[in-house]
């Protein structure tokens, strides 16, 4: 694995009703940034997807893991669970984490994805209709993209489905919006794995799935 010198920095964006925050990760070198955004009940503390994120790090990726809601609206969601099924306030933070992104000195010159995990990915595709200047390429890990059916066939950018064999409904719903994308667009189910990837291996799996793909669609296609 190779190992890239990287920068750490806190991120704080101001939203509705107080701030979100954020932990950036900016490699030595990087050329091109994944934002990750969390869904159902996570934060970017999730250790699943910081799994992930190291592995795109040493790839030489940047990272920026964001919470999507505000920590007063973290709190009720603890008692509701009802604001992490709202994908319109979710997909407005994920913009807002966006436009960060391309308002930044350090990273507005980079092509940016977006990986998503559960309701988070729902977010990303529909942030990535509604801003397709923004948003390269797409992963959805264990993702409820039918959330943002509506949007789907907008996303222009490159999009990969990954779902857990053993997730029988949640490989169904992203099987039928699969056929609503409308650009390039890949499901890829990884054998026996239930919905959180808890096997031995299938967190490596995605992350090397998803690694593959941000470097193909952010890096791969630069001039």
């Amino acid at each position: 694995m190779t190992t890239h010198r990287a920068s750490e920095q806190s991120v704080t964006i101001p939203v509705d009703g107080g701030a979100i925050f954020g932990d950036r990760t900016l490699p030595e070198g990087a050329k091109a940034m994944v934002l990750v955004a969390h869904g159902s009940g996570s934060s970017r503390r999730s250790p699943r997807n910081r799994s992930v994120a190291a592995v795109l790090q040493s790839a030489g990726l940047a990272t920026m893991l964001i919470d999507l809601l505000t920590p007063a609206e973290e709190a009720e969601d603890e008692r509701t669970m009802r604001l992490r099924f709202d994908i319109d306030l979710l997909a407005g933070r994920t913009r807002a984490a966006l436009r960060r992104l391309h308002e930044d000195d350090a990273t507005k010159a980079l092509c940016v994805g977006v990986f998503g995990a559960s309701t988070g990915a729902a977010a990303a595709l529909m942030a990535a209709a509604q801003e397709p200047d923004y948003v390269d390429a797409v992963v959805s890990r264990g993702g409820r993209p039918d959330l943002a059916s509506a949007y789907l066939g907008r996303v222009r950018a490159p999009t990969l489905l990954i779902v857990g064999g053993a997730d029988a409904e949640v490989l169904e719903l992203n099987r039928r919006a699969l056929a609503l994308l409308g650009f390039e667009k890949e499901l890829h189910v990884v054998r026996g794995a239930t919905h959180l990837f808890e096997e031995p291996g299938a967190l490596d799996g995605v992350a090397r799935v998803a690694c593959g793909w941000f470097t193909e669609h952010l890096i791969g296609k630069l001039p």
